[in-house]
């Protein structure tokens, strides 16, 4: 088994391979204070709620965001079963020609659902991922990164909302909006929230297909695919395990 580890700034995912096969995926919050101590007893739980010991995993590869936890959790992996345990950064090949003024700054995560979507999708392929930041980026015909947008995520507009203003609440988006004219602060905070995320990412769609031409591909990413997406009236591939799968590709083609 590969392990897939995901470190952002939110949650850290874990997903399990055997071969092309995804067998588990599990989501935990991330905590910059946890030791590698913690973190391994975390792994081994995740393994063992999933019925594989520790001795199944063959090796790992990590993309992580948030860089104290990237040496933590290589030696939380190592301490569960001291395998092979690759990073995503420079040095690493991807098969990708990254196209941007800093290529070296081009974040993990960035680059690993680039090479998910360049391995599964026809290209050019526009990458829409919802975590704690909104990000969106290319990949052309000739298979190179050519850069993207950036914007606040949905959760930080949501928590902006409750902490910059006196009278509008802290609301959980897991009930679906209703109409699209609220009828109450926390119908209407919905309804601005998702669907005006779900309208911007129509918008620059649009926007991104206009300067590539036809034929693109768009494909949707993250945590909050699921909440936005749905409502989304432009064709959008939801697939959330999009990052695991690009860190699968970096693990064989880096073996």
């Amino acid at each position: 088994m590969i392990l897939a580890i995901d470190i952002g700034n939110t949650n850290i995912v874990v997903g399990g391979y055997e071969g092309a096969e995804l067998r588990f995926c599990a989501r935990v919050s991330t905590d910059a204070a946890r030791t590698e101590f913690e973190y391994a007893v975390v792994l081994k739980e995740i393994l063992g709620l999933h019925g594989f010991p520790p001795d199944s995993i063959e090796g790992a590869i990590i993309s992580s965001v948030v860089p104290p936890l990237s040496p933590v959790m290589r030696h939380a992996v190592r301490l569960v079963q001291p395998v092979k345990t690759l990073m995503v950064g420079p040095g690493i090949k991807t098969g990708l020609n990254i196209r941007i003024d800093n290529p070296g700054g081009l974040g993990a995560d960035l680059l690993s659902t680039a090479i998910g979507a360049m391995e599964k999708y026809p290209l050019p392929v526009v990458i829409i991922d919802l975590g704690t930041a909104t990000k969106i980026t290319v990949v052309d015909e000739q298979r190179s990164f050519l850069g993207g947008a950036i914007m606040p995520g949905v959760m930080i507009g949501l928590k902006a909302l409750a902490d910059c203003t006196a009278q509008l609440p802290q609301i959980n988006l897991d009930d679906e909006v209703k109409h699209p004219i609220g009828s109450n602060t926390i119908d209407c905070m919905k309804s601005g929230v998702i669907l005006g995320a779900a309208s911007m990412i129509e918008g620059m769609v649009r926007r991104y297909r206009a300067a590539l031409g036809s034929g693109v591909t768009v494909v949707a990413c993250g945590g909050l695919a699921g909440v936005v997406i749905p409502y989304c009236e432009c064709e959008i591939i939801r697939d959330d395990h999009l990052l695991l799968d690009g860190l699968l590709a970096l693990y064989n083609r880096n073996s």
